[in-house]
C-alpha cells in the first residue's frame, strides 16, 4: 500500500475514528491528534506491511496513541484505566473491524455531535469551517485554503487555535439539545456545502470528481435531516446535493477526463436521486426558499431539462437574481453571468464578468479568466480568449480541469 491508500482510507474513515475517539475520551483535540499520528505511522509502516483491516488498524493506533498521551497525564489515571480496559491490539485485524462498526447508528451520532462541537459558537466563523473541514471532512490545510483562497498558514493557525478554545470551553461531547441546534444550524451547513463541493469539483490533485467526500456529506446532510425535518434549508441543501450528484456518472469519461454539460448523456444521469432532490426541494419550499434552496431549484431547472439548449435559462438568470440578493458573492454574479449568456448571448454577460475584474473580486482565482474566456470565444475574440484560457490553466490546480482548459486555449490557436 502506498501513500494515496493512505489517503484514501484516511478520507472514508476519518470522521468515524476521530468522533469514535472523542466520545471515548472525551477530548477533541486529543482524539484529533491520535488520529493524527496514527496516519503518520501508517504512512511508514503500510508500504512494508499492508493491514487486512486498514480503517481497523487506524483505530486502534490512534486509540493507544490516546492511550499513551492520558498514561502522561498524572491527573486522567482514571480515564486511561477505562481506555485500556477494552484498548485494542493493532496487530489483531481480525477483531479491528468490530471495534469500529460494532454500533453504526452511534458512529451516526458521534459524526454528527463531532460537527456541531466542530461548529460551536465560541469558535468564530473562520475556525469553524476550517476546523470542521479538517476533522470531519478529513480535508487537507492546503485543501482548505484553496476553498477558501487563504495562505495554508492561515488555516492550520485557525484549526489549532479552534481545537484550544473548545478545550479551553469545555465543550462535551454531545448533541446539544434542539434550541441550540438551530443556533449553530448555519454554520454546520457551511461547512457541508464546502465539503460536498470538494467532492464534487476537487480543488486539486488528478482527479475531477471525489465522489466519497460528497457522498459523506451527502450521508450527513441525509442525517440531519432527519433530526432536523422541519428546518427549510436543511432540505433545501439535501436537495441541491442529490441533484448535483445525480450528474456525477455523466461528468467523466473512462479515462476520468471531464465531460462537460453540453456533452453529457443525460440517460447516465442518476434518476433516483433526482428524485429525492426534487422531492427534497419541494419540502424546503413550504416556507419560501433560502440560499441552499434557490441554489437547489436551479439544480432542478438543470435536471429537468432534456437538453442544455432547452433548459430554462430565463429561469435560472431570474434565480440566480434572487440568489444574488439573499446570498451576495462573486461566484453568485459569475454563475449569473454564464446564465444571462445562455439566455441573452454573451456581450451582456461579459460586461458583467468585467465588473468582477475590475472590482478584483476573486484574485487568484481560475474561475473569472475560464468563464470570460468562453465569452471572448463565443464573440470571435479568439486571441484574446486564448489568453484568458491560458492564464486560467495556470491558476487551477486540479490536473483534469486543466487539461481541458489548455486544450480549448491550443483550439484557439
Amino acid at each position: 500500500m502506498d501513500t494515496a491508500d493512505v489517503e484514501a482510507v484516511w478520507r472514508i474513515e476519518s470522521a468515524r475514528i476521530v468522533a469514535t475517539l472523542t466520545r471515548f475520551t472525551g477530548d477533541f483535540g486529543l482524539a484529533e491528534d491520535a488520529a493524527q499520528e496514527a496516519v503518520a505511522q501508517a504512512l511508514v509502516s503500510w508500504p512494508l506491511a499492508p493491514p487486512a483491516s486498514p480503517a481497523g488498524w487506524l483505530m486502534a493506533t490512534a486509540r493507544r496513541r490516546a492511550i499513551d498521551t492520558i498514561r502522561r497525564r498524572a491527573a486522567l489515571q482514571d480515564r486511561y484505566a477505562l481506555l485500556a480496559a477494552d484498548s485494542i491490539d493493532p496487530a489483531v485485524n481480525s477483531t479491528a473491524d468490530s471495534a469500529v462498526d460494532a454500533d453504526p447508528d452511534r458512529i451516526d451520532d458521534d459524526v454528527l455531535a463531532l460537527m456541531f462541537i466542530s461548529c460551536h459558537p465560541v469558535l468564530s466563523p473562520e475556525a469553524r469551517v476550517a476546523l470542521t473541514l479538517r476533522v470531519v471532512g478529513g480535508l487537507s490545510s492546503e485543501e482548505i485554503a484553496r476553498a477558501f483562497l487563504v495562505p495554508v498558514p492561515t488555516v492550520q493557525a485557525r484549526i489549532t487555535r479552534g481545537k484550544k478554545t473548545i478545550a479551553a470551553a469545555g465543550v462535551p461531547f454531545e448533541l446539544p439539545p434542539a434550541a441550540e441546534r438551530r443556533e449553530r444550524l448555519g454554520g454546520v451547513l457551511s461547512v457541508l456545502y464546502v465539503i460536498f463541493t470538494e467532492g464534487s469539483t476537487a480543488t486539486s490533485g488528478d482527479r475531477l470528481l471525489r465522489p466519497d467526500v460528497a457522498y459523506e456529506a451527502l450521508r450527513l446532510i441525509r442525517t440531519l435531516a432527519a433530526l432536523q425535518p422541519d428546518e427549510p434549508e436543511v432540505h433545501g441543501l439535501l436537495a441541491l446535493c442529490e441533484l448535483t450528484a445525480a450528474r456525477f456518472p455523466a461528468r467523466t469519461g473512462p479515462d476520468g477526463s471531464p465531460v462537460l454539460l453540453d456533452e453529457q448523456h443525460r440517460r447516465l444521469w442518476d434518476f433516483s436521486a433526482i428524485r429525492r432532490g426534487l422531492a427534497a426541494l419541494a419540502r424546503a419550499s413550504v416556507r419560501g426558499l433560502g440560499p441552499y434552496g434557490l441554489q437547489a431549484a436551479i439544480a432542478a431547472a438543470h435536471a429537468s431539462a432534456p437538453s442544455v439548449e432547452a433548459t430554462d435559462w430565463d429561469r435560472i438568470v431570474v434565480l440566480y437574481e434572487a440568489l444574488g440578493r439573499v446570498a451576495p458573492s462573486p461566484v453568485v454574479e459569475l454563475n449569473r453571468a454564464v446564465a444571462v449568456a445562455m439566455a441573452s448571448g454573451p456581450e451582456q454577460a461579459l460586461a458583467i464578468v468585467d465588473e468582477l475584474v475590475a472590482a478584483d473580486r476573486l484574485p487568484g482565482s481560475h474561475l473569472v479568466p475560464t468563464v470570460r474566456g468562453e465569452l471572448l470565444a463565443r464573440l470571435g475574440r479568439r486571441p484574446e480568449a486564448r489568453a484568458e484560457l491560458e492564464l486560467a490553466a495556470r491558476l487551477c490546480a486540479n490536473q483534469r480541469e486543466r487539461s481541458v482548459l489548455l486544450r480549448k486555449a491550443a483550439a484557439l490557436s
